[in-house]
């Protein structure tokens, strides 16, 4: 057995507990190897409900180690999950879509349905963007939002494919806004609505961040010198119960940039003005260089200073697939109770 099989095989006998109990609550999308922990930087193995995505970052797989890894994994789910290989190893890790290695079966590509916390959500191994359609990493904050919603009227911020606002809508919010600034991520969004018809229908907001938060928060939208603004949806003041943002760790734009690492600030303090007395803000920073003490204080001071104080918070960890030695994962996520 090689190196890498030896180290997969550690991480499934490692989750095999956690799997158990998230196949009992209808959940068939987590990661079963998180290779910059478990000993392959840069692979991760995911499953999403029928399928299995493989993606290397730092350099590609040979074929045949790559068939070895999924009858490994097909021999310990005890299925036929369809492979879909990404390598991601070129510049700015994008994906390789002449599919020198491996090039996945036509049935493995069709849309398909995943499920968590008994949700169907939409899966693609490969679509126009980079990234897979469900952040796996957010499970455990998707679940908290579903289990606090109800009756809430919910804020869905960089909603990306909307599971945030999906799972609000399952935990019985009374309003559900999704807002992003790419139609492509929205029509997703609206997808995994009708994969769930039972739920109440959810609202889509196409828009920038900036505009449509400052307009929420009641603060005005500045022009930059010399430039015009292009145009953007008019939404009126208004404040919700439940909040999450979930920014880009850099995206700009005419109206903005978003620097999660040196003004998270920006894109914090209209949150904070946008969400309801005794309301909750869930937000997350992604950048791993970034410690979870550090923007803790950072966040905890910005509400000080925009007149938000946090009366409680508590932080909100990756599931166990997600492992990390030091304790520190990419992905930080502070539930504030204002």
């Amino acid at each position: 057995m090689t190196p890498l099989n030896q180290a997969l095989r550690a991480a499934l006998d490692h989750r095999q507990d956690l799997i158990n109990e998230l196949h009992a609550h209808s959940t068939d999308c987590y990661r079963l190897f998180h290779g910059s922990q478990e000993g392959a930087g840069g692979l991760t193995i995911d499953r999403y409900g029928p399928q299995l995505l493989v993606q290397s970052f730092h350099q590609p797989l040979e074929t045949a180690e790559l068939l070895e890894l999924h009858q490994q994994i097909n021999q310990f789910i005890g299925l036929e999950l369809l492979l879909v290989y990404n390598d991601r190893s070129r510049g700015n890790s994008r994906i390789d879509r002449e599919d020198t290695v491996y090039r996945a079966e036509p049935a493995a590509l069709e849309d398909l349905v995943g499920h968590e916390w008994g949700l169907n959500y939409r899966v693609r191994g490969r679509h126009a963007g980079q990234d897979p359609l469900l952040f796996l990493d957010l499970r455990n904050t998707r679940g908290w939002v579903r289990e606090h919603s109800a009756g809430k009227r919910v804020l869905n911020l960089f909603a990306y494919t909307c599971g945030v606002g999906l799972s609000a809508a399952a935990g019985g919010a009374r309003e559900v806004c999704n807002l992003d600034f790419a139609e492509g991520n929205l029509a997703v969004g609206r997808e995994n609505g009708l994969l769930n018809p039972l739920l109440p229908t959810m609202d889509f907001v196409q828009s920038d961040y900036f505009p449509a938060i400052r307009q929420l928060a009641g603060l005005p939208i500045t022009q930059r010198r010399g430039q015009k603004l292009p145009s953007y949806p008019r939404l009126e003041q208004r404040q919700y119960d439940l909040v999450l943002l979930d920014p880009p760790a850099w995206a700009k734009s005419a109206f903005g940039t978003v620097d999660l690492l040196r003004d998270y600030q920006s894109l914090l303090k209209p949150a904070l003005l946008a969400t309801a007395d005794n309301g909750v803000l869930i937000c997350c920073n992604n950048l791993a260089k970034v410690s979870m003490d550090d923007w803790r204080e950072q966040v905890l001071r910005c509400a000080e200073k925009a007149g938000r104080p946090v009366r409680d918070w508590q932080i909100m960890a990756p599931g166990a697939d997600f492992p990390s030695q030091d304790q520190q994962p990419p992905l930080k996520t502070l539930i504030l109770q204002l």
